[in-house]
């Protein structure tokens, strides 16, 4: 059953693939510790470059999954120093994280969500390498009319679950969804949305149309900002770095409770680890706090979103290797990276390129481990990059996106796309909007259409189809009942509240 783990391992610890992940885990620390770059933005910037320095599928994906969990961990650095997230799955770190720090404990805090972070992530690790095979063979049984079915579900659950604002999410995931029919239909031989340029009757690219809504937005914005003292604030003093043996005990339940509830909300298609990191906080304070002490410098409400968003990085995994659908938007551009290399990620997996599936599981090992080493001892070094300017960051993220996106295309017209797509984002996010939606609209509505083309064409056209098997019926049931519930039950709630009364 785990020969795939064996094999993994032979390939993770080769000396390159030891040396990416290493690299990784380092720049994604960098990456995270940065306001506002976070994993997408990272990984967005990196995969073009991995894919045209001739890396091989495996040590790309090992290299960019090291950026992504990284990332995760070093985005606690500026939420706990400077009370500023530095991407959406430590917003909740900053509530306990930076009364910490003005209580004179920055350093136990950065040393405990090191910590945190490393023990759910291992619970997720562990639980993507027993579920993920079990739940490829289950995806061997799903047709065209389940995968529909299934991308209904995601669609429902990330309109539910992500966000604060369930109809901005909807509107970010239709857009995605219009972006993703630009090109000739392949099934008709139509043009959609072409407005008379050849250049788009392929589509739009995905390298370029993640760099452009990530990257080139993020630039936009730190211009804007480019006047803000936020980055120029002193940081406050650390202290001694390690936490004690007797803190991280008093946060064990919080820990171990937040990473079983991160892995399983990370397995939900279109979620992500901002969702997982809410739900543990608020599961935690509802459970733990008795004194009311949350969000006051509570070293268990450090600990809950810390081991939740870990692990929820790693649980979207799951859906990504065994399903083919991208568990949060970062796993969605780890998915592109896998089609620039003809590789369709899904059950198959498993047995047709188990050095792929498997060596990114191995290396989610090897680099958890790496992450604590790097980020206990060297957590006063990264937080200097919190004083880094906007003037040398800027140059810096600009170069490697037009030169990304130049290497891989060759073509001016990539470059001018790349820049109206950046700009689309910069207003998305002026407005409010988050961008991870429409880049699940993106990818998840063109794996629909094909699926919805292949069941009706298999069934004659005949929509019964859609729901005509036990497991599509489930899904359909399950993303309805995703929908009414969190409209339904403070209903429910307080017409019993008003009759009790």
């Amino acid at each position: 059953m785990f020969d795939f783990l064996i094999d993994g391992f032979g390939v993770a610890l080769t000396p390159l693939n030891l040396g990416l992940a290493l690299l990784g885990a380092l720049l994604g620390t960098l990456f995270g510790a940065l306001p506002g770059i976070g994993p997408i933005n990272g990984i967005a910037i990196l995969m073009p470059l991995a894919y045209t320095l001739g890396l091989p599928a495996e040590s790309s994906l090992i290299l960019l999954a090291a950026v992504y969990t990284g990332a995760e961990y070093g985005g606690r650095m500026s939420s706990i120093l400077l009370n500023v997230p530095g991407d959406a799955g430590a917003v909740m770190t900053t509530l306990d994280g930076y009364p910490l720090a003005q209580k004179g404990l920055a350093g136990p805090a950065l040393g405990l969500s090191a910590v945190s972070s490393f023990i759910g992530a291992t619970i997720a690790i562990i639980g993507l390498t027993l579920f993920a095979p079990l739940l490829a063979n289950v995806a061997v049984m799903f047709g065209p009319a389940e995968f529909f079915a299934l991308m209904i579900f995601a669609f429902s659950s990330m309109s539910v679950m992500m966000g604060k604002d369930p109809i901005k999410t909807a509107i970010g995931a239709v857009l995605g969804v219009l972006i993703g029919t630009v090109g000739i239909d392949s099934g008709s031989g139509v043009l959609r949305y072409t407005l008379g340029m050849p250049e788009l009757y392929d589509g739009i690219d995905f390298v370029v149309m993640i760099i452009g809504l990530f990257a080139i937005s993020e630039i936009l914005l730190m211009l804007e900002n480019s006047h803000s003292t936020d980055n120029d604030g002193e940081l406050p003093p650390l202290g001694r770095v390690f936490v004690s043996l007797k803190e991280v005990l008093a946060c064990k339940g919080a820990i171990i409770r937040s990473g079983l509830i991160g892995f399983i909300i990370g397995v939900l298609p279109g979620t992500g680890a901002s969702v997982a990191g809410a739900v543990s906080y608020t599961t935690e304070k509802r459970l733990s706090d008795k004194d009311n002490t949350f969000g006051t410098g509570d070293m268990r409400g450090l600990a809950a979103p810390e081991s939740a968003n870990n692990a929820a990085a790693v649980g979207s995994f799951v859906p990504m290797l065994t399903l083919g659908i991208p568990g949060s938007g970062t796993t969605a551009v780890l998915l592109g990276a896998l089609m620039l290399y003809n590789i369709t990620p899904g059950p198959m997996m498993f047995t047709e390129r188990p050095e792929v599936a498997g060596g990114l599981i191995a290396s989610l090992y090897i680099g958890n481990i790496v992450l604590l080493m790097l980020n206990l001892p060297l957590a006063g070094v990264f937080a200097r990059v919190l004083t880094i300017p906007r003037w040398v960051l800027v140059p810096a993220i600009a170069i490697l996106a037009f030169v990304g996106v130049y290497q891989l295309h060759s073509d001016l017209f990539a470059i001018y796309l790349m820049l109206v797509i950046g700009v689309f984002g910069y207003l998305l996010r002026k407005l409010g909007f988050s961008l991870a939606p429409v880049i699940l609209g993106y990818v998840l509505g063109g794996l629909m259409e094909q699926n919805l083309r292949r069941a009706l064409s298999i069934s004659g056209g005949d929509v019964g189809i859609l729901w005509q098997s036990g497991i599509s019926l489930g899904l359909w049931v399950a993303a309805v009942l995703l929908l009414v519930l969190p409209w339904l039950i403070p209903k429910l709630l307080a017409a019993r509240k008003l009759s009790a009364g």
